[in-house]
């Protein structure tokens, strides 16, 4: 299971949010059983923080969240933590697309605490379709993501909707959702468009794959430009 987690941010507070959750909210949490897979800067909105972490399963999910927001870092730092925030309930459960969507990072790869920044940008591309209607997915997962890798790099991950009920109400998350989530890492933003006019160009995704995941989708994908923290595994 992972979250997508997405906070508005109060104008200005974006770094000391960052520099207290590289700090305080990493190991931390992960001591509870979850990993904190990636932090980030929105490239197109500087009171926007970005995050995603991991779960083995539900079970576990609903375990390692009330241990954390139960227990005494959270009590400490928490409330300073909120002071940053306008909004925290942007957030979409998922699950990798297949056994070998996943993210494959590890905790005993992470940066220590005040490591610089990796000079690197993460794309999360965001296709929204109809719930209970999977030819979108099937789409992207059998048609685009061969086309990706041709084109350019390899997504890092590609997680799909996961429809199991929200066990842990404390913290919500958006509902009635039918989504897949495309990572991938580029060294820039110039790398990343030429990725993507290799895709719109290929004879394939360009006639078919393309049209027909325009014809399932109900709105145009989302497109988050995310420049990793210091500390951030994804990257």
């Amino acid at each position: 299971m992972v979250e997508l987690r997405q906070y508005t941010l109060r104008p200005g507070r974006c770094d000391e949010l960052i520099e207290l959750f590289d700090r305080e909210f990493v190991e931390t949490q992960e001591a509870t059983g979850m990993v904190v897979l990636g932090q980030f800067r929105d490239l197109d909105d500087p009171d926007r923080f970005v995050w995603l972490r991991g779960f083995p399963d539900m079970t576990a999910r609903q375990h390692a969240l009330a241990a954390f927001y139960g227990g005494p870092v959270w009590a400490e730092h928490g409330p300073r933590a909120n002071t940053t925030m306008a909004d925290s309930d942007d957030v979409l459960l998922l699950r990798p697309a297949s056994a070998e969507h996943g993210l494959g990072v590890s905790p005993a790869e992470r940066p220590c605490d005040g490591a610089p920044a990796p000079d690197r940008l993460v794309s999360a591309t965001v296709w929204s379709f109809p719930p209970g209607r999977s030819e979108g997915v099937a789409l992207i997962q059998d048609g685009l993501l061969p086309v990706l890798r041709e084109t350019g790099p390899a997504p890092l991950a590609v997680l799909t909707t996961e429809t199991a009920p929200n066990t842990f109400t404390r913290l919500p998350v958006r509902t009635g959702e039918n989504v897949t989530v495309v990572l991938t890492s580029y060294p820039d933003e110039a790398a990343r468009r030429r990725h993507a006019a290799e895709v719109q160009a290929h004879p394939l995704a360009r006639d078919e794959i393309l049209p027909g995941i325009e014809r399932e989708r109900t709105g145009a994908p989302r497109v988050l430009r995310l420049a990793p923290t210091g500390r951030s595994l994804v990257r």
